[in-house]
């Protein structure tokens, strides 16, 4: 595989240390592309073990300083559409909306829907599904309140959810972001985990921190 003259310059960077988040983020500030807003990507590794229904970890969180990006939401309603459209939803419909989505037609990267709808949403769960974006009640993506729901999504809420070897990714916000803003977003979801920590899991629970930028080398964080 060839290396870019990007990627060797990372050798200059201590990838053996463990970092604070603060310091992570400041060494990898300056290997960010000058071509666009680079995010701050963050993984986390849990003992736990996905195939229990009980550590099966999955939910939503509203960073305190949003992720930066814009996110185009469409809800599935046919009584709540005005709400919904007042709210600032990019994408409003009922069956209509069904059928295009049925067809391949996605332009959109959160789905809320009203519980009426959701019946008539089988027919999209294998499109959705697959993508992550099939409405959940456990989630708040199903909710008659679609005017909340929606702004919560603009504002910079995140879905977390643990991949099958206790993996969880997300996005911190943008590499733009002040430091403080993006080691305010890091604990945050952080303190999320901790809440959500399964009854049945002991002894150490985070086993893993590693933070990186979208096209930029992996730093490890301090679990603890």
């Amino acid at each position: 595989m060839r290396i870019t003259k990007r990627q060797k310059t990372w050798a200059e960077l201590d990838t053996a240390k463990t970092y604070s988040f603060a310091d992570a983020i400041e060494a990898l500030r300056p290997y960010c592309s000058k071509k666009f807003d680079e995010s701050l990507e963050i993984a986390v590794r849990l003992a736990i073990d996905v195939t229990k229904a009980d550590q099966n970890i999955r939910g939503m969180l509203s960073l305190p300083n949003g992720t930066g990006k814009k996110v185009r939401v469409a809800v599935f309603t046919n009584d709540k559409q005005e709400d919904a459209k007042k709210a600032g939803a990019d994408v409003v419909g009922g069956e209509d909306l069904i059928e295009k989505v049925a067809a391949g037609n996605i332009d959109f990267d959160r789905v809320i829907a009203t519980p009426e709808m959701m019946p008539k949403m089988s027919k999209v769960a294998r499109v959705l599904g697959p993508k992550g974006l099939m409405p959940n009640p456990k989630l708040g993506t199903v909710t008659n309140d679609v005017a909340a729901a929606v702004k919560m999504a603009k504002a910079g809420q995140i879905e977390y959810r643990a991949e099958k070897n206790g993996i969880i990714h997300a996005g911190l916000g943008k590499m733009s972001f002040t430091t403080d803003k993006l080691v305010e977003n890091a604990n945050a979801l952080v303190e999320q985990l901790k809440k959500v920590k399964p009854a049945s899991v002991k002894g150490q629970y985070i086993v893993g921190i590693a933070v990186s930028t979208t096209q930029g080398p992996g730093l490890h964080v301090d679990a603890k």
